[in-house]
C-alpha cells in the first residue's frame, strides 16, 4: 500500500504545480505596449502567471470584442476614458469583478458602482494658456471660456473625440443640459479655427500663435515637455486648473474591466489588483505622466510642478450615461 500511495501523492503534487505554472490571463489593451508590457512582465515574474497581450486602438478593441462575443479569448480589457468603459458595459462586453482590495484602493468615483470596470490611472483636462499672451488671473472656469473676450482664441479637438464628449457629459451631470448647451454654443463661437488634430496639435497651434488657449489632457502635455523635439513648443504654455472654487477640474481614467467571456477569472483578478499596487501606480506616474488613482502614490516631478488641484468628484460612470446626450448637444451647438 505504501508503495502505491507515495507515487500517487507525488503525482497529485506534480499535477498541482503543473496547473499552477500553466495559469494565464489574456489581455486586450489599448495602452501602448511600451507603457504596459514592463508591468505585465513584472507581474508574471512575481506570480508565475503568463499574460498574453493583444494591443490595438481603443475602438478597434471594442469592435473586436463585439464580433467575438462569448467566444472571445480575452479575459480583460484596458481602454482609455470612462465613457468607453461604460459603453463596453452597456454592450454586454464586461462582467462584474468582486474584490475587496480594489474597493479599498480605488476611490468610488473612479470605478463602476457595480464593479464592471476600475480606473487604473487618472488624467486631467485643464486649460493650457500661452505664457505672455494670457494672464492666468483672466481664467477661472470652463464656463467662462464662452465669454466673448475669448473670441478667436481657443483651440480644441473635434466633437467626435471621446475626451471632449466626456468633458461635456460631465458638465451635463453637474449643471444640466440646457446650461451646458448654451456654454457649448459660446465656446464654438470662440474657436480660433475649425477643430482638427489631436491634443498635441492644439498645444502646437497655440505655441505657433494660432490661438491663446488650448484644452488638452495632462499626460499629452507632460509627454511633450519630456520630448526634446517638442519641449520648447510645450514650454510656451502653462497649466491652469479651472473650477477650483466650484466642481473642480474635469478628470477621466484609463481603466480595466473583466470581459463577459473571461475564463481565467482568478488570474485576471490578481492582475487587476497588481495594477493598482504601489509599484504599478508609480510606473503610470513616471512613464506616462498620469496621476495615480491610489492615494499616497506620488505623481511625477513634471506633474508636481503644476501644483495640486481639486478634481470633479462625480462618479465617472456619468460620463458614459450622458454620452449620447453630449454628442447630440455638441452637434446642435455646431461643434464639428
Amino acid at each position: 500500500m505504501l508503495r502505491v500511495r507515495i507515487p500517487l501523492l507525488f503525482l497529485a503534487l506534480s499535477l498541482s504545480v503543473s496547473l499552477a505554472a500553466a495559469e494565464e490571463v489574456n489581455l486586450y489593451s489599448a495602452r501602448q505596449e511600451a507603457l504596459i508590457k514592463p508591468l505585465l512582465d513584472r507581474f508574471s515574474e512575481q506570480t508565475g502567471i503568463a499574460v498574453n497581450l493583444v494591443s490595438a486602438k481603443d475602438d478597434a478593441l471594442l469592435k473586436r470584442l463585439e464580433s467575438e462575443g462569448r467566444n472571445s479569448p480575452a479575459d480583460l480589457l484596458i481602454t482609455a476614458d470612462a465613457g468607453r468603459l461604460h459603453r463596453a458595459r452597456e454592450m454586454g462586453m464586461l462582467a462584474p469583478l468582486k474584490s475587496e482590495l480594489l474597493a479599498q484602493r480605488i476611490p468610488a468615483s473612479y470605478r463602476d458602482p457595480d464593479g464592471y470596470w476600475f480606473g487604473l490611472s487618472l488624467r486631467a483636462r485643464p486649460i493650457l494658456y500661452v505664457r505672455g499672451k494670457v494672464d492666468p488671473k483672466e481664467l477661472s472656469t470652463y464656463a467662462a471660456l464662452a465669454d466673448p473676450r475669448w473670441k478667436g482664441r481657443i483651440c480644441i479637438r473635434s466633437s467626435d473625440n471621446i475626451y471632449n464628449q466626456s468633458l461635456v457629459a460631465a458638465m451635463i451631470a453637474t449643471q444640466g443640459e440646457a446650461e451646458t448647451e448654451a456654454w457649448a454654443r459660446g465656446l464654438v463661437a470662440n474657436f480660433a479655427r475649425p477643430p482638427q488634430g489631436g491634443d498635441r496639435d492644439q498645444v502646437k497651434a497655440a505655441a505657433a500663435g494660432q490661438c491663446d488657449i488650448a484644452i488638452a489632457n495632462t499626460y499629452y502635455f507632460g509627454a511633450m515637455l519630456d520630448d526634446p523635439a517638442e519641449r520648447d513648443t510645450a514650454a510656451k504654455l502653462a497649466v491652469f486648473w479651472p473650477d477650483q472654487a466650484g466642481r473642480g477640474v474635469h478628470v477621466n481614467v484609463s481603466g480595466i474591466g473583466l470581459t463577459a467571456a473571461a475564463r481565467n477569472i482568478e488570474p485576471a483578478r490578481k492582475l487587476v489588483e497588481f495594477l493598482v499596487g504601489e509599484e504599478a501606480q508609480r510606473w503610470y506616474a513616471e512613464s506616462n505622466h498620469e496621476y495615480p488613482v491610489v492615494a499616497g502614490v506620488e505623481p511625477s516631478a513634471t506633474l508636481k510642478a503644476w501644483g495640486s488641484f481639486k478634481a470633479d468628484a462625480i462618479n465617472l460612470s456619468e460620463l458614459g450615461r450622458n454620452n449620447p446626450a453630449a454628442v447630440r448637444l455638441m452637434d446642435r451647438a455646431g461643434w464639428r
